[in-house]
């Protein structure tokens, strides 16, 4: 069993406090299980296409793992849990994080040789090791054998998301985003200027085709109804006119995807969405 991230206390007053202490900067976890970035977060570091940061966290102590999902997710970015060196490995090969907090104590193969592994298919994948041990000898074979940075327990929530976001910042695995621009893959829309571009080409657009654009880049990735459509860019319901929304969707696709790999797609009787090419 890996060494506990919280001290050893005196003996537990009443009633027993829980067994870890409450942060005022991060609400409550979202369900188990659920990898959606929690509600009201800051989602500055995105992904080069714009996606959500992923992070894998590994430790064999559910309690810990889900805390620091948690703090992770009101990031606004997404996470998956490990609760062993081998399903470490199996998660990094079919998902491909961003970085990794991982904890050198694991029931099966050790921190170290886990990051063995993982640097064999991802050389420069940030990961930020987790323990209790605090000896320097330790620090050093931990950063002796590639990990990034190294953060002792016990520790605090604002801490371990500080230093990820310097090691995914010095990765170049994400970047800061301006806050009026909106990023998916090349195309790039400034919510202030109303400038849109994909790579070097700059794409006009009416008023009306800005906004249906600017719906869909703020939901990448996400099937959107037309009726979604007519609510969010007409404020109102068009009734039997709903096609409206298939007529604008063709104008954007002419000046959006004519030429290029195509980045808005069609989900027959669902509705659409768009995603990096």
């Amino acid at each position: 069993m890996s060494e506990s991230a919280v001290p050893p206390s005196g003996p537990a007053p009443s009633p027993r406090p829980a067994p870890f202490p409450a942060s005022p900067a991060f609400p409550a976890p979202p369900p188990s299980g659920d990898n959606t970035p929690a509600a009201g977060a800051n989602p500055d570091l995105r992904r080069p296409d714009g996606s959500p940061v992923r992070v894998l966290v590994v430790d064999d102590e559910p309690a810990l793992a889900d805390l620091l999902a948690m703090a992770l997710r009101y990031e606004g970015w997404e996470v998956r849990t490990a609760g062993d060196g081998a399903g470490a490995v199996r998660c990094a090969g079919r998902w491909r994080p961003d970085a990794v907090v991982l904890d050198v104590m694991l029931p099966d193969v050790d921190g170290l040789g886990v990051l063995a592994r993982l640097r064999r298919e991802s050389p420069g994948l940030p990961v930020l090791f987790l323990t209790a041990r605090d000896a320097v000898e330790d620090r050093v074979a931990g950063l002796t054998a590639g990990g990034d940075d190294y953060v002792t327990k016990p520790f605090s929530l604002e801490e371990v998301v500080a230093r990820l976001r310097g090691l995914l910042r010095r990765a170049g695995a994400a970047a800061v985003r301006d806050a009026s621009l909106l990023v998916v893959g090349d195309l790039v829309l400034d919510e202030d200027s109303h400038e849109v571009r994909r790579g070097d080409e700059e794409i006009r657009l009416t008023a009306t085709e800005f906004e249906l654009l600017r719906f869909l880049m703020r939901n990448p990735r996400r099937v959107l109804s037309k009726a979604q459509i007519l609510d969010r860019v007409w404020s109102y319901d068009f009734g039997g006119q709903a096609n409206i929304v298939e007529l604008y969707i063709s104008y954007l696709r002419r000046k959006i995807d004519a030429g290029r790999t195509p980045m808005i797609h069609t989900r027959r009787g669902a509705g659409y969405l768009l995603k990096p090419a």
